[in-house]
């Protein structure tokens, strides 16, 4: 609403004098929408221009206006208006505050058109003050100086931009009546600023349009990270009749296991460049902890299997929480300096702890085997309910360990995993020479169908000769003009263990077990040797012209030991290695309903596979190179969580997100183990 000024009544510097005389005739209302016009002009022409011109012509005037122009509106707000909003007024309340609401909306409608009202109605210090702040374009409402709208019975609305400012965050969606349109129909300004849009229907949801805005439409929904990230449960146990099992074949005992590499804090910081796309907040580690919390408790796991496990976040929070949710955890750290390391964590109500044989690769002086990569082994005897009567069930062997990454050394990873196959041969090994019932998981940092992968599942290796990058299969450095390649023997005998990955055995000769006894050292009395001659020996009659006579209670000559090496089980094949545990895949590596590879982590925005379960063979592939078989029917993948591709990963920002709180998926499995009776 623009007034045009007229002679100020008042000279005083104290503010607004005729205000409070002019309250009990147009009422409280009115003039507090006087005093926000007076306000609002003030904001609006600060807002537009910083110009010192501008601010110094406000700055006598704290209330909006000085003295001079606010008597001048004032006084023609009498001449002008007053005989039309007197009758109205001596109505009632409720009409002065419906006049009150409409000024006030009027006036705060749009304040670019303010400034731009005729300026024929504006007097010279005013017009200066308007163009010194900005030029200011011409209204665009074609409406000026024609005929006010016809009344419209009922409010309407006016919509209102909301400013960014905060002055103007007050400044919505207010009523402006009809009454207001009809009392100001004189000034073409007003009539401009009364437009209203047609009314919207109650059922309908209003768009507005704003100059320069367009509509404002309704934010797109965002599709939440649990549904583009969403993992299905396959169900394997219809297939064990096509693996020779049938429902009548006896009870199982069944269970479920996770391997999960959680990505360690230290670890993530030291290569914070591999994660600049995830906001700095869901990198935290109370952000991340919780979430994987959250991800223990939902799949609720018998057997747990962790890699990349900081330390102090493991004894401070991770096994404290880990026992509340009823398991009981092994850890081993990483030797030399390093701060994270692998845990193995299973339920005591299902499992019972026969042996834990912690892993390291570590050894001093040997350059092949210099790195501080661990694993850890353990014995399990599943807890079968009662009630089952005289039953029982094999061990349980489960290995867990982290591979080193570097793609170039794949000699290395070659000798860690021969070090853990010879650990887990012999915690599995049964006293009639088969093996229990194994699962091996971790991240080996190996894809699917490299030489090192194969290794594992096939049992063999024809590693002579071969590129130590192509172990691994990470990347390809067959562009590089120098390629180390891997030559035989792998590793030396020193180490201990034969290229069947098992530890070199010594049997006891029974001779070793009385060596230091009295009985022992006399029988060299009459060893052999000791009854021959030593050439050279002078003769001299009575002394050494004789020889010794054998007592009648002594025992014959022990016979000449070997004191050669014992060969070890197992001789070694020329650049070849194999082993004799009989594992495969839990998981095909393909979508199939995808036509894409599976993948557990992203590094570098590159979707990959490097994260395994590996379980021992059924009966029916068992039976190895050196004849031993595992017990038949003990174990059997029932189930497995689905993995995801590169895509989707794309889709939900990769690896961190703020739902998945570690750079590699976790892993989940069910098994059936056979239970025998007696």
């Amino acid at each position: 609403m623009m007034y045009a000024a007229g002679p100020g009544s008042g000279d005083s510097p104290e503010g607004f004098p005729e205000q409070p005389r002019l309250q009990p005739q147009i009422g409280n209302y009115t003039a507090q929408a006087l005093d926000a016009f007076f306000t609002f002009r003030k904001n609006a022409l600060l807002a537009k221009s910083s110009s010192s011109q501008v601010e110094g012509d406000f700055a006598m005037a704290p209330q909006g206006v000085d003295q001079e122009e606010c008597e001048g509106l004032l006084q023609q707000w009498r001449e002008e208006g007053s005989s039309q909003v007197l009758p109205a007024v001596s109505e009632g309340p409720l009409l002065d505050k419906g006049l009150a609401q409409s000024s006030l909306a009027l006036l705060m409608d749009n304040p670019g058109e303010q400034v731009a009202a005729s300026e024929d109605k504006w007097p010279g210090r005013q017009l200066s003050d308007l163009q010194a702040a900005e030029n200011v374009e011409e209204p665009s409402f074609e409406v000026l100086g024609e005929e006010p709208p016809p009344e419209v019975e009922g409010p309407m609305w006016a919509a209102v931009p909301m400013q960014t400012d905060p002055q103007y965050a007050d400044c919505a969606v207010l009523p402006v009546g009809a009454l207001a349109a009809e009392q100001w129909e004189e000034d073409p300004t007003v009539v401009a600023w009364s437009m209203t849009p047609e009314p919207v229907p109650q059922e309908e949801a209003p768009l507005w349009s704003f100059e320069g805005l367009g509509q404002l439409q309704p934010p797109p929904m965002e599709i939440p990270y649990h549904e583009i990230l969403w993992r299905e449960w396959e169900d394997l146990s219809s297939q064990l009749d096509t693996q020779g099992l049938e429902a009548g074949d006896g009870p199982q005992f069944q269970f479920t296991l996770m391997s999960y590499n959680i990505l360690a804090q230290d670890l993530m910081q030291q290569s914070s460049e591999l994660y600049l796309h995830c906001h700095p907040d869901i990198l935290s580690w109370n952000y991340r902890f919780a979430n994987l919390m959250q991800e223990f408790q939902h799949w609720d796991p018998d057997i747990l299997c962790l890699q990349e496990v900081q330390e102090d976040h493991y004894w401070e929070q991770l096994e404290p929480s880990l026992r509340m949710m009823g398991f009981t955890c092994f850890y081993k750290r990483r030797t030399g300096c390093k701060t994270d390391g692998c845990a193995v964590c299973y339920k005591p109500t299902r499992f019972r702890l026969l042996c834990a044989s912690p892993v390291e690769y570590f050894r001093p002086g040997l350059e092949l085997l210099n790195r501080d990569n661990v694993g850890l082994v353990l014995l399990l005897q599943p807890l079968l309910p009662e009630g089952l009567g005289q039953v029982s069930v094999a061990p349980l062997c489960v290995a867990n360990t982290h591979v080193l990454y570097n793609p170039r050394r794949g000699d290395i990873k070659l000798a860690q995993m021969a070090i853990l196959l010879a650990e887990v041969d012999k915690v599995a090994r049964l006293s009639d020479g088969s093996h229990c019932p194994i699962i091996l998981c971790g991240d080996l940092n190996s894809v699917p169908d490299s030489p090192l992968y194969n290794f594992i599942r096939d049992g063999e290796l024809q590693y002579h000769g071969m590129p130590a990058w192509k172990v691994s299969g990470q990347e390809d450095f067959s562009h590089q003009l120098y390629q180390k390649k891997l030559q035989a023997p792998l590793w030396p005998s020193t180490l201990g263990i034969t290229d069947c990955c098992q530890y070199v055995t010594c049997h006891p000769k029974r001779s070793e077990r009385r060596k230091y006894s009295r009985d022992f050292l006399l029988r060299f009395r009459f060893c052999s040797v000791a009854c021959q001659r030593p050439a050279g020996l002078v003769l001299m009659e009575g002394v050494t012209d004789g020889e010794p006579e054998r007592p009648a209670g002594w025992a014959e000559p022990v016979p000449e030991e070997d004191s050669s090496e014992p060969e070890p089980v197992g001789p070694r094949a020329a650049g070849a290695i194999q082993h004799c545990l009989h594992l495969t895949s839990v998981y095909t590596h393909f979508l199939p309903q995808h036509g894409c590879p599976e993948v557990t982590t992203m590094p570098l925005g590159l979707g990959t596979t490097v994260d395994y379960i590996f379980f021992s063979a059924e009966s029916g592939q068992s039976g190895d190179r050196t004849g031993r078989r595992h017990q038949d029917g003990t174990l059997t993948l029932l189930g497995r969580l689905s993995l995801l591709s590169e895509e989707i990963l794309w889709a939900a920002n990769g690896l961190p997100n703020p739902f998945c709180s570690s750079d590699h998926l976790c892993l989940l499995a069910s098994f059936g183990m056979q239970v025998t009776a007696p």
